[in-house]
């Protein structure tokens, strides 16, 4: 990398993937509709954003040169990319990448938002450190690792708001709204921590030369500044529209989600797993035969003998016998 903080440096990996996602997004979606139009748009927006946080500038001022530049590209990692990814993809795609059990099963689990909520605080607090953002200054491969985590943690976020995921519980339209204000407090209390130093906290980019014409303290502050702003603008300006969607809706329309082939393809597929394991375990009850489904003895006696107990001779519509 050059020596000046704004010396142009292309990123040739980055920029070849971001083409090559944007062919294969154009290839899936080349069908016409308004449904495809939207998910053209979405997915064109993701890729664009992914061009920007990882080309020249913001890059190169986020690897040595400037917190606040950094701040800036794991905000369109965290935030604008994953949603824009999640709506813009095929729902055939989708269904067919969140089938396997192992993904299904962690999806389903994310998508509750305490455990959301959990997930992205450890990612963002953890990716923070001092050793992880001295890492990715200084190995590529460490910086790829923590940008990939950031965008699967942004998908972890917008689990329990897009409800792309089949067969995923959504909470409702005033629980989302809580749960995205939750998102913008929680993760980001490290905003609070630069705002207030009185030292640089990072020494990559303590002993650099100010990248933006800020000394190291004034650039971590404003770091701290935008982190927290940038949170609370986009989670609260998403819950305002989902609480005024909700006011909207007509008095007699039901709030609940509508039910799709998608959610029950996948819950089929989830009881036939879960049959499975039984089987495997031998904890699987096969039916009893006779054919009265497994109802047990007292069915089964009844079924075999409607007069009553074994060895009574008496029938049920008739007379005794002498």
């Amino acid at each position: 990398m050059n020596g000046q903080p704004w010396a142009f440096h292309l990123h040739p990996v980055a920029l070849g993937l971001t083409l090559a996602g944007m062919a294969g997004a154009w290839l899936l979606l080349r069908r016409g509709g308004p449904t495809a139009r939207r998910q053209r748009t979405a997915m064109t927006a993701a890729l664009l954003l992914v061009l920007i946080a990882f080309q020249w500038p913001l890059a190169d001022l986020a690897i040595r040169w400037s917190l606040a530049a950094l701040v800036v590209q794991r905000l369109v990692l965290l935030l604008g990319v994953p949603v824009l990814l999640l709506v813009g993809t095929p729902e055939g795609v989708l269904r067919a990448a969140t089938r396997p059990a192992a993904v299904d099963a962690v999806l389903r689990r994310c998508a509750r938002p305490v455990v959301a909520i959990g997930v992205v605080t450890v990612v963002a607090v953890a990716t923070l450190t001092t050793g992880a953002v001295d890492a990715q200054a200084h190995n590529a491969l460490a910086r790829a690792g923590i940008d990939l985590l950031l965008l699967l943690a942004g998908v972890v976020l917008w689990l329990p708001v897009a409800g792309r995921v089949p067969a995923t519980e959504r909470p409702s339209p005033l629980g989302r709204a809580g749960y995205l204000v939750a998102q913008s407090i929680v993760p980001s209390f490290l905003a609070v921590v630069w705002i207030f130093a009185r030292h640089p906290l990072y020494p990559v980019y303590a002993h650099a030369p100010a990248g933006l014409g800020l000394a190291p303290v004034t650039d971590q502050q404003v770091a701290g500044f935008v982190a927290k702003l940038g949170t609370i603008v986009v989670l609260w300006t998403v819950a305002f529209v989902i609480v005024t969607r909700d006011e909207r809706r007509p008095a007699d329309a039901s709030g609940s989600e509508p039910l799709t082939w998608a959610d029950v393809e996948r819950q089929l597929e989830r009881a036939e797993r879960a049959d499975r394991r039984a089987r495997r375990w031998g904890l699987y009850l096969p039916p009893v035969a006779g054919g009265n489904g497994g109802a047990g003895p007292e069915r089964e006696r009844e079924a075999g003998d409607p007069g009553g107990m074994p060895g009574d001779d008496r029938r049920p519509d008739g007379p005794t016998r002498p």
